[in-house]
């Protein structure tokens, strides 16, 4: 049996997934990034391995992608983000999507034909407005931790609506909120739904919907807010925050075929 890796090392945490032949996940590492991405790509290659009962020599082909795609040393190639996730997602849904992937620093919007080709995607890398760090800015300026954002969302009976998208700007208003007497739940309906906003700003959706990343793995409510927003159901694939891994496993195990044949 041959297994083959994918890592995708982003801003916040690395994600890792060992699939087998059939495409099959059979380990999954993930950590947070730290400042030294080398480092942090054996620890969740060492974690995956472990779960996999499986020794490095093996993994046959290995693909990195994401911020830190150009520090992980045992690598065969390196591939956007845009592709990979492109490619985990379509293994789920196999028609016509738009990815929607949140990450911790950038957000990207990605649009697949009917046969999974990329037709199209828009990428937030200049401004933290719709990403994580805008959701970890707000439960900062909240005294809570970033976890607890998605409960209380859900207990919201009222939306307060935030005028700005900057995090600098946002995380003020939160503050003036607090004093007029906001409650902190309405509060942080109200920044979930700026970072639905800024989306909807970013591109169109054509197809069905599927949400990728940590922020859809952790929040729910955002997912079905999203839902609420598109006037249709949003798809999660499974295991979403491992999705860029998983595509990037994926074309790992294209690139080898390739070669043998």
């Amino acid at each position: 049996m041959h297994y083959f890796c994918g890592i995708d090392i982003g801003a916040s945490s690395a994600k890792l997934a060992i699939i087998d032949e059939t495409g099959k996940v059979v380990g999954r590492g993930l950590r947070r990034s730290g400042v030294d991405y080398a480092a942090v790509s054996e620890q969740v290659l060492n974690d995956a391995l472990t779960a996999a009962k499986i020794r490095r020599e093996d993994i046959v082909r290995s693909v990195a992608t994401g911020y830190g795609r150009d520090n992980v040393p045992w690598a065969h190639e390196t591939m956007t983000e845009i592709t990979c996730h492109a490619k985990g997602a379509w293994h789920y849904f196999q028609r016509k999507i738009t990815v929607i992937d949140i990450g911790a620093q950038d957000s990207k919007v990605i649009h697949l034909d009917a046969h999974g080709k990329r037709v199209g995607f828009k990428m937030n890398r200049k401004c933290a407005a719709g990403t994580g760090a805008f959701l970890e800015e707000i439960a900062l300026r909240l005294a809570l931790d970033v976890g607890e954002l998605d409960k209380l969302a859900a207990q919201s009976k009222k939306e307060v609506t935030l005028g700005s998208f900057c995090t600098v700007f946002a995380a003020t208003e939160i503050l003036s909120k607090i004093r007029t007497g906001e409650k902190v739940q309405d509060i942080v309906r109200g920044a979930f739904h700026s970072v639905v906003k800024r989306l909807q700003e970013m591109d169109t959706a054509h197809g069905d919907i599927v949400m990728t990343g940590g922020v859809a793995a952790h929040n729910p409510c955002l997912v079905r807010m999203f839902s609420e927003a598109y006037g249709r159901p949003v798809h999660v694939p499974p295991d979403p925050q491992l999705t860029g891994a998983f595509g990037a496993a994926l074309l790992a195990m294209e690139d080898h075929r390739t070669i043998k044949s």
